[in-house]
């Protein structure tokens, strides 16, 4: 069969063969350019529950709050972000402290939710994690949303998907220490003191295993 020249196409098929090309090239640019607003936004996290002095954390993810909403609203539908999100805004809840750090708690929850909703790993876990701890350090009814069986809960999921993670295990064993638990709380900060910190969370997993460090020594 005879193949017709660009020239002879109608240019209104023209016009949509240029439209398909463009969102093609287009598609690894925005990908790109999200993943690489997403891994500053981790970085700056990193660098500020790890590094800066108490009294300058609140202001600084409140900020950075600010800014992975506008990047969920651009990517709703991203598990990863809305994970990110909510980590960020459980951060900044803990640092403002009181009850009116629930509001903020409440909204962590919940996009942390619609995360596990699109990926039910959670990006590897973490999502479990963090609501594991929301669900621990939360006010219960009437005020809050707190509860240790949720948090129970959210805790052993994320570690079926992470069993040697720092982070599950140090969190886990400061719930299990709070819950009177002891043994099971000695046995989960050694595997975090034991766990290896994750490449993109290096600075704050090795904070987590100090902190377990800390733990064991009381326990």
């Amino acid at each position: 069969m005879q193949q017709r020249s660009l020239a002879r196409l109608p240019l209104t098929r023209l016009l949509i063969a240029a439209t398909i090309g463009s969102t093609l090239a287009l598609a690894p640019l925005t990908a790109a350019a999200f993943e690489s607003e997403l891994f500053s936004l981790k970085n700056r996290w990193e660098h500020t529950v790890t590094e800066l002095p108490a009294n300058e954390r609140e202001s600084t993810l409140k900020s950075l709050a600010g800014e992975v909403e506008q990047l969920a609203e651009q990517y709703s539908n991203e598990a990863s972000v809305l994970v990110w999100q909510g980590i960020i805004l459980a951060s900044y809840a803990r640092e403002r402290g009181g009850l009116g750090a629930l509001g903020t708690a409440g909204d962590a929850r919940e996009v942390l939710e619609q995360a596990i909703e699109i990926d039910p790993q959670g990006l590897n876990g973490s999502a479990y994690v963090t609501l594991g701890a929301l669900y621990d350090r939360a006010p219960g009814r009437p005020l809050g949303f707190g509860n240790s069986d949720t948090a129970e809960r959210m805790f052993q999921r994320a570690l079926e998907i992470r069993p040697d993670g720092i982070d599950v295990n140090h969190y886990y064993a400061a719930f299990l220490q709070e819950e009177g638990n002891e043994q099971a709380a000695r046995e989960h900060a050694e595997r975090a003191v034991n766990g290896t910190a994750r490449d993109n969370r290096q600075a704050s997993d090795e904070a987590l295993r100090r902190d377990a460090e800390a733990l064991l020594n009381q326990l």
